[in-house]
């Protein structure tokens, strides 16, 4: 099986939250940042997971147009979604709902939380003002979650 991760990421955490994923997984897997290919070609893959992250309260702006742009195709093949965030639980749940539209969500096949990381020094200076004003945390912090990524691939695989 052919599987494809498209993701956009803005300091890097998603992107190594996608390679830990594509490490988990058996298949054929290719890796693609819709900053560098904004436009795969979907049709060569047979399964095609969707990550991003979460900035200022949004999915960053590449992965919303990636979705828009394919949503028919993508709704036509087997599909799992991913996020980054630094919230947890019921809060990180609600992000999810708010980033992927609702049908490709009840599609998935796997949905995933990973959490995140604020890496001050891949942000620029007003990030790191708002990071710093609104959380608190003041130096880098990772809480990206490696069970969860074993977990959505364990899910993925005995869904296909």
């Amino acid at each position: 099986m052919r599987t494809l991760i498209v993701y956009a990421s803005s300091h890097g955490t998603t992107e190594k939250a996608a390679r830990l994923l594509r490490g988990n997984l058996e298949d054929d897997v290719e890796i693609v940042n819709l900053k560098t290919d904004p436009a795969p070609q979907l049709e060569k893959f047979d399964l095609v997971i969707i990550g991003g992250s979460i900035h200022a309260g949004t999915l960053q702006k590449r992965v919303r147009k990636f979705v828009e742009k394919n949503l028919a195709a993508l709704l036509q093949k087997r599909v799992a979604l991913f996020l980054c965030c630094m919230e947890e639980g019921e809060k990180a749940w609600k992000q999810f709902e708010q980033a992927y539209r609702q049908e490709l969500r009840e599609a998935s096949l796997a949905n995933g939380l990973f959490g995140g990381e604020f890496i001050f020094s891949r942000m620029n200076f007003l990030e790191r003002a708002l990071i710093k004003k609104i959380s608190g945390i003041k130096s880098d912090l990772s809480r990206l979650d490696l069970e969860a990524i074993k977990a959505f691939a364990a899910t993925l695989k005995a869904k296909i």
